[in-house]
């Protein structure tokens, strides 16, 4: 059931994801999530700044109220998961600006000014680091 992959910057993107609340997947079949991860690693290609964040996918982060859900993640810093994206190229380029931000920070803090609009309001929940809890 696990899959070891590089410990590192990560977007881990639920590729069974719906598309939309109302649409489970597109005319051909593929679900919003991987559709989304597709959409990360296009901007990546177009945008190498933000290629040092590595996209991941899995099947279901057990988000499904907020469908293309994706998990920011990296070593020893507080970790995000957010939802109810669509797989568009801004929102892309805004989940991998703020997973960016999150590596460069110390603990995976990123400031509220420095979030890009598109991630406000898409927060779930966050998650401790192994070995740690949350002040």
């Amino acid at each position: 059931m696990l899959r070891q992959v590089e410990p590192g910057p990560a977007v881990v993107v639920c590729s069974t994801c719906r598309l939309s609340a109302e649409q489970r997947e597109d005319d051909q079949g593929r679900r919003g999530g991987a559709l989304l991860a597709d959409t990360l690693r296009s901007v990546q290609q177009a945008e190498p700044a933000l290629a040092g964040v590595e996209v991941q996918e899995m099947a279901c982060l057990f988000a499904c109220q907020r469908h293309c859900a994706v998990h920011v993640r990296a070593p020893g810093k507080i970790g995000y998961v957010l939802g109810g994206f669509t797989p568009a190229e801004d929102q892309a380029r805004a989940i991998l600006e703020y997973a960016a931000r999150h590596a460069q920070s110390a603990q995976g803090v990123v400031p509220y000014g420095e979030w890009p609009q598109q991630v406000k309001g898409h927060f779930i929940t966050r998650t401790p680091p192994e070995g740690f809890v949350v002040t």
